[in-house]
């Protein structure tokens, strides 16, 4: 068996194994990149006019959450931008979690949404978890996606035109051929095409789903150097709890506000755990998770304990806060999102094209006549 033979053997039966992943992975990646657009045109609670004043301050979101549900815990609040609502995460304990609407400026209650019935949120839990047990199911996704890495590897070896006269017809597809011709074009054209973006949303993919390829990222992006105040994790005095009457969430809000002017979206962490501590991320861009400032506040006393503007942090920290941008696409912008899409939809269409191109070559050798009577039939 030549080696050509023997990586073609290993192509196929790698295809074999994670085809229906990839297809499941690659085809909900499709539908997940334009969910924000689809869902605001869909959706009218998605969007609130603007006024030009200030927010209600969180403590004050919170309370009327707690109005609506006494016994619910609320630890997260987000303001989405201007001209969109905040959203507090309550949790309702054997009820699970759900997202509570809110004008920002008035406090007016919008809408109710259970993520276990929004279609996207599925969506999401189906790219990452093939709707399995998390640990289960991003195992299994993650294995997939590092055997589609091999298959990507391997198919480039196995597309790569020997001599210069095959360069224009492997980078092009016979469209007037007939349809098994197009077919072997669709899977290795279209597929060498998307192989650079398709790796790109291959890693940030595992990123998302394994720790050590976000710790491989995060190491090999700042050279190996350590910066330990990243990592570092804050707890907060418990010997003051009480000493402070004004909601210290809502001081952290402000400071936030004041510091990093130009952001647009605001996630603020207020948790119910003694020695917890206020977190506030202020992101540059509404929907946006690249380029944000962190603050970490003592819940008793409102002393800032730590402060992380996006220009002072490593190149592997902003790496790794780019990963959901670049995984769908929006980091370079709608244009980002549609070659995101065409690239999952390429991937997702591979293992269909392969396993033709397959099934096509096994009827043929079924149906070919040996050579011995082939011969014999001659004489």
């Amino acid at each position: 068996m030549s080696v050509k033979k023997k990586i073609l053997f290993i192509h196929r039966w790698l295809g074999f194994i994670t085809g229906l992943v990839v297809f499941i992975v690659s085809i909900t990646g499709c539908i997940f990149c334009f969910q924000d657009e689809i869902q605001d045109v869909l959706y009218s609670y998605r969007k609130v006019e603007s006024q030009g004043v200030p927010y209600l301050n969180p403590s004050a979101l919170k309370a009327t959450a707690l109005q609506k549900y006494p016994k619910a815990v609320v630890n997260y609040t987000y303001y989405y931008g201007k001209d969109r609502p905040a959203v507090l995460m309550a949790n309702l304990d054997k009820q699970g979690f759900v997202y509570l609407y809110y004008n920002p400026y008035t406090g007016q209650f919008l809408h109710e949404e259970n993520p276990q019935r929004n279609f996207f949120i599925i969506v999401e839990y189906i790219h990452l978890y093939l709707l399995l047990p998390p640990k289960i199911g991003s195992l299994i996704v993650g294995i997939s996606v590092i055997i589609f890495i091999g298959m990507m590897t391997t198919g480039i070896i196995l597309w790569w035109p020997k001599r210069k006269t095959d360069r224009k017809r492997s980078f092009t597809i016979k469209w007037n051929g007939r349809w098994r011709r197009v077919n072997y074009d669709l899977h290795n054209v279209l597929g060498f095409y998307a192989t650079s973006i398709a790796l790109i949303l291959a890693i940030t993919g595992l990123s998302i789903a394994f720790d050590w390829m976000r710790e491989g990222i995060y190491t090999a992006a700042n050279l190996g150097k350590a910066y330990p105040t990243e990592k570092a994790l804050f707890k907060s005095d418990t010997l003051f709890k009480g000493s402070l009457i004004p909601p210290v969430a809502n001081q952290a809000f402000v400071f936030a506000q004041k510091h990093s002017v130009d952001a647009q979206m605001f996630l603020i962490y207020d948790p119910t755990e003694k020695a917890g501590t206020v977190g506030v991320t202020a992101y540059r861009k509404s929907l946006h998770f690249y380029h944000s400032d962190g603050y970490t506040f003592d819940k008793h006393t409102g002393k800032l304990l730590q402060y992380q503007p996006h220009t002072q942090k490593s190149a592997g920290m902003k790496m790794n806060e780019m990963n959901y941008d670049i995984h769908v696409g929006q980091i370079l912008g709608f244009t980002g999102k549609i070659i995101a899409f065409l690239a999952s939809l390429i991937c997702a269409s591979l293992p269909i094209t392969g396993f033709i191109i397959w099934l096509g070559k096994r009827k043929k050798g079924r149906y070919k006549k040996p050579r011995g009577i082939a011969k014999a039939a001659v004489k």
